[in-house]
């Protein structure tokens, strides 16, 4: 049916898109991950000093800690 080499040009083609298709997954994981934490907002609490931060496009957040409302740090 197939020669010896057929059958292992076959299994290196297979094997190769195996590790491609792997790589792309892993890659676009770890994009959305990245993404993910880079788009947070840093606040100061000005009552107890704690840094903490939140989702993206809170103006104001409350202090996990004391529970002041504090606004966004801007840089």
């Amino acid at each position: 049916m197939f020669s010896l080499t057929t059958g292992a040009v076959l299994f290196s083609v297979f094997v190769g898109l195996f590790f491609l298709v792997l790589w792309l997954y892993y890659d676009r994981r770890d994009h959305r991950m990245f993404e993910g934490e880079r788009r947070k907002a840093a606040f100061h609490c000005i009552r107890c000093d704690c840094l903490y931060s939140a989702k993206a496009g809170a103006e104001t957040c409350p202090c996990p800690r004391c529970g002041h409302v504090n606004a966004k740090l801007k840089f």
